[in-house]
C-alpha cells in the first residue's frame, strides 16, 4: 500500500469535494482522483462515492479513515519535528517545488546568485506535477499559483505574473495582430487538469472555447506550440522574452494576472537556510525581465 495514497485519501475525507482537496494539496483534481482510484484498486473496495455535489465516504471509507487519520497526522508531525531539530545545520538539500517553466526559465539560471550568497547550500529543484505536501515534507519551499489555505503555512505573496495572448510571426503571416477575429483563429488552451484557472475562465468568458484546437496542462507545451506557429495562446509575459518570434496579440477584454505565492511550513519558519531560499525565489522572480 502506498502511504501517500492513504494521506491523500485522508485529505479527501476531510474536504467536501475533490476540488477542495486538490487545492489543499496543491495538486490537480485529476491527480487526486487517480490516487484515490489507485488506493481503491489496492484495497479492493470502494472508499468514496462521487456525485455532482461532492464526495461522500462509503462504509469502508469511513472505517479506513477512522484508523488512518491519526497515523497521517502523527507521521506529518514527526517529519516536521525532525526537520525543525535539524534546522540550524540542515544537512539535506532544500527541496523547492514549482512549475517546470518557473524552475527551468527563472530559478535554474538564478542559482549562481544563491550559491554566491550561501555556498554551503544544496537545493533540489522539483518540477513534479504530482501532489506535493509541505506538511509531509515532500517539499520545504513551494511556489504556488493559487493562494494556499491553512494555519500551518507561512505564506508570502509575490508580484503577479501578467498574462497576454501571443502568436508567432509565422502564424500571423503578415497579418496585423489587432485585426484578428480570435473566434476564427486557432487557439491553444489549458485542459481541465487545474480546474477553472484564470486562463480557462477567460477563454470561456470570451467565447473562444470552440476555437481551441489544442489543449495541454503544460505552460511550456503551449509556449512551444505558439512559438512553432500552431496558434494563439495565453502565456505569462515573463516567460516569452526568450522567444523573439512571438508577437503579442491584443485581447478583446483584460486577462487577469496570475497570482504567485511562496510557501513554507510554520514549523520551519525560523530556519535560516529556508529564509535564504525563500528570499532568493522572490528576488529571482522580481529580477526576471517582463516582455514589453
Amino acid at each position: 500500500m502506498n502511504w501517500d495514497d492513504v494521506r491523500i485519501f485522508c485529505t479527501v475525507a476531510r474536504t467536501p469535494t475533490f476540488s477542495a482537496a486538490a487545492r489543499h494539496l496543491d495538486a490537480s483534481v485529476a491527480t487526486v482522483a487517480r490516487r484515490i482510484d489507485a488506493l481503491e484498486a489496492t484495497l479492493g473496495v470502494r472508499l468514496v462515492d462521487r456525485a455532482r455535489q461532492g464526495v461522500r465516504l462509503t462504509t469502508h471509507g469511513r472505517a479506513l479513515f477512522q484508523r488512518a487519520a491519526g497515523a497521517a497526522t502523527a507521521m506529518d508531525d514527526l517529519g516536521r519535528l525532525a526537520a525543525s531539530l535539524q534546522a540550524s545545520a540542515w544537512p539535506d538539500p532544500i527541496r523547492v517545488s514549482a512549475t517546470e517553466p518557473l524552475i527551468s526559465e527563472l530559478l535554474a539560471p538564478a542559482l549562481p546568485r544563491l550559491f554566491a550568497a550561501a555556498p554551503e547550500l544544496r537545493v533540489d529543484l522539483s518540477s513534479t506535477t504530482d501532489i506535493v505536501s509541505l506538511a509531509a515534507r515532500q517539499a520545504d519551499v513551494a511556489v504556488r499559483f493559487a493562494r494556499p489555505v491553512g494555519d500551518s503555512l507561512v505564506i508570502r505573496r509575490l508580484p503577479s505574473f501578467a498574462l497576454a495572448l501571443f502568436a508567432s510571426r509565422a502564424y500571423l503571416g503578415g497579418r496585423r495582430p489587432a485585426s484578428l477575429d480570435l473566434r476564427r483563429e486557432r487557439m491553444l488552451g489549458f485542459d481541465g487538469s487545474y480546474g477553472r484557472i484564470a486562463e480557462v475562465a477567460w477563454m470561456e468568458d470570451a467565447g473562444l472555447v470552440p476555437a481551441i484546437v489544442a489543449r495541454s496542462s503544460s505552460v511550456r507545451a503551449l509556449l512551444r506550440a505558439a512559438a512553432a506557429g500552431a496558434g494563439i495562446a495565453i502565456l505569462p509575459r515573463i516567460l516569452t522574452g526568450a522567444f523573439p518570434e512571438l508577437v503579442e496579440v491584443p485581447s478583446p477584454t483584460p486577462i487577469p494576472a496570475r497570482g504567485v505565492w511562496v510557501v513554507t511550513h510554520r514549523d520551519l519558519r525560523r530556519a535560516k537556510p529556508l529564509r535564504l531560499v525563500r528570499d532568493w525565489i522572490a528576488d529571482s522572480l522580481a529580477r526576471a525581465p517582463e516582455r514589453q
